[in-house]
């Protein structure tokens, strides 16, 4: 069941991480939130330099770039944008939805993101100015037997939000909503991949055939 917003807006979905590589995971969690909340469309936005990742194994920007855009090519309701690649520098994400929010100000923004990232959000810049610009959406991968259900906000976070127990939602009091859903618990991280990838092993059917020829083509995680 979905809350509400403002039914003369279509709803944005805004999707960052460092992709590196994009995987089955990110986009069946992808595919499962934008049809589970009704989105028009979802953005991917690879990350130039992740302000809370290290570096050591993160290959250049144009390459993880090109990575989504042949792994969402098939599907009409993805894009992939490179404003973070171009800004360079730290990607902050309060400055990528401020820029979406410029640049289509008819769209209800979506952020999604990991239920890892959350658990951090405290450390992003400006993180209690983020839910006053865009709802989130957090992807929690539940393993089997795990008890669903939302976990608890961190203390910080529950004095400016409210639950809603009809929707299953918490509402921030700028109105913005804060959604955790469940999504297909997928065994699979960029991590993995580039071992396998590093060890000669195949990565087969974890990441899309498209983005395992293009690092076949360019020796990539070598």
């Amino acid at each position: 069941m979905i809350r509400g917003g403002d039914a003369n807006k279509k709803r944005l979905g805004l999707f960052g991480g460092t992709f590196n590589p994009i995987h089955q995971g990110h986009l069946r969690g992808a595919e499962e939130i934008r049809d589970g909340l009704g989105l028009a469309e979802i953005v991917f936005i690879p990350a130039a330099i992740p302000p809370h990742k290290g570096t050591r194994d993160l290959v250049d920007g144009k390459h993880r770039l090109e990575m989504v855009r042949r792994a969402i090519s098939d599907n009409p309701f993805f894009r992939v944008s490179d404003i973070e690649i171009r800004r360079e520098g730290k990607s902050y994400s309060i400055e990528t939805i401020r820029h979406f929010r410029r640049a289509d100000p008819d769209s209800e923004i979506y952020f999604i993101l990991g239920q890892d990232a959350f658990l951090e959000i405290e450390t992003w810049k400006d993180f209690q100015d983020l839910f006053s610009l865009s709802h989130f959406v957090v992807m929690v991968r539940l393993p089997v037997g795990e008890p669903p259900g939302p976990p608890p906000l961190p203390s910080t976070l529950r004095e400016v939000f409210r639950f809603d127990p009809g929707y299953q939602v918490w509402v921030h009091r700028s109105g913005h909503e804060l959604h955790f859903r469940e999504i297909t618990c997928l065994d699979i991280s960029s991590t993995k991949v580039r071992r396998l990838i590093a060890d000669k092993k195949s990565p087969k059917y974890l990441i899309p055939k498209e983005v395992a020829i293009y690092i076949e083509e360019h020796g990539l995680y070598r």
